[in-house]
């Protein structure tokens, strides 16, 4: 008998995504795995329980997790779930882990080796389970999907015998991997798009994008990337000078949405409520990084806010609202990076704790906290090279 991997059923209530698809199963299988999939685990992700047997996987309940070597999950398990599971077992899922060290502890006191797949190194080996990327390329694309919705005009230029209708106005505040997406969506449904960035190398992607960037051009915006290629927190004076070019600006659009985010930190506030009270009557906003504290003031998680007359959208894991493209996703980051764990000539599971993708993402390990981001200094660090 092989390792034993349990797909749970997400218990978090707005979590609609499933850690394993139908492939990655097929895959986990071939890799030398049993498979337990909780049952209804993949339902709200269009993925019916006799689709996972069909291909060889047993569907189980909750208790299996008990006698699983790798658990996979979408979020990070809470305390009932961690109770369930054996010493020593691999949990594998997005950790959420700034801010919830009390989490973390309790996952290694229950001696877990847990991993966040969120800390995923930005390299090329990593690039297929980079679930950051993967997530918020959908997240890009269904805000803007959410905003036409909502929006209640049509978004491209309609020229028609009774008159025409202007193309809709939409500004896209963060040129990450879900603006660059919400841009390409908006722009492939006829609105006129501008975006902005504080990352100098996201003018050409946008402009590639066939959108205008907006942004104050100084010495300090040229500097303004750190080497991982994420953005730096901007000088208060800086943010002055963006934030009256991008008032000027926003009092002009019919849609604005956000999605600026730096990890480990709050959200940072982009949208003011005056900014809000200068939009056009109909006016529609989207806040992608409510779960953060949000960038647009008066944002409210898990629903659609009236504010200063804009209807400002913050729905909770946006991803998860399409949910059946999300899980496949998301699915295969999963089984990539899992199968780096795996000897090919033995079909058996080991940890090399000298691979940089283990060092960067393991989180608890062997009774400890072990990434240097969130570990006690007091603790016993993990020794390079032990399993």
């Amino acid at each position: 008998m092989g390792n034993l991997v349990f797909v749970a059923k997400e218990i978090a209530a707005d979590e609609t995504r499933v850690a394993a698809s139908v492939e990655t199963v097929k895959k986990l299988i071939s890799l030398g795995f049993d498979v337990v999939v909780e049952a209804g685990a993949g339902a709200l992700s269009r993925i019916p329980d006799a689709d996972y047997n069909a291909i060889g996987a047993h569907i189980g309940s909750f208790a299996d997790a008990a006698k699983a070597d790798v658990v996979l999950k979408v979020r990070r398990p809470a305390s009932a779930e961690i109770a369930g599971y054996q010493h020593g077992a691999i949990v594998i899922a997005i950790m959420d882990p700034h801010g919830n060290e009390d989490a973390l502890a309790e996952m290694a006191r229950a001696g877990l080796t847990s991993f966040a797949m969120e800390l995923m190194p930005r390299i090329t080996r990593a690039q297929s389970m980079d679930v950051l990327s993967s997530q918020a390329n959908l997240a890009g694309y269904q805000a803007v999907v959410e905003a036409a919705a909502t929006y209640d005009r049509a978004m491209p230029m309609m020229m028609t015998a009774a008159g025409t209708v202007p193309a809709a106005k939409v500004f896209v505040m963060g040129a990450g991997v879900a603006g660059l997406q919400a841009i390409a969506t908006a722009r492939r449904l006829g609105a006129v798009v501008s975006a902005t960035d504080v990352r100098p190398a996201s003018k050409e992607q946008v402009a590639s994008l066939g959108a205008k960037f907006i942004a104050v051009e100084d010495e300090e915006f040229k500097a303004a990337e750190t080497s991982a290629g994420y953005a730096k927190e901007m000088s208060k004076e800086y943010q002055a000078k963006q934030a009256a070019l991008v008032a000027d600006h926003i009092s002009k659009q019919d849609i604005v949405i956000t999605t600026a985010l730096i990890p480990g930190r709050p959200a940072p506030r982009l949208v003011s409520r005056a900014m809000l009270a200068s939009m056009k009557p109909g006016a529609v906003a989207v806040d992608l990084a409510v779960e953060r504290g949000g960038n647009i003031e008066g944002s409210t998680s898990g629903g659609i806010a009236e504010v200063e007359g804009v209807r400002v959208i913050g729905f909770a894991n946006m991803a998860g609202r399409i949910s059946a493209s999300a899980s496949l996703l998301y699915a295969k980051n999963l089984v990539n990076f899992l199968e780096t764990m795996v000897n090919k000539d033995t079909k058996t599971l080991g940890l090399n704790l000298d691979d940089e993708l283990i060092r960067a993402t393991m989180l608890t390990h062997s009774g400890v906290v072990v990434h240097p981001n969130f570990s006690d200094p007091d603790q016993a660090i993990v020794k390079k090279g032990e399993v």
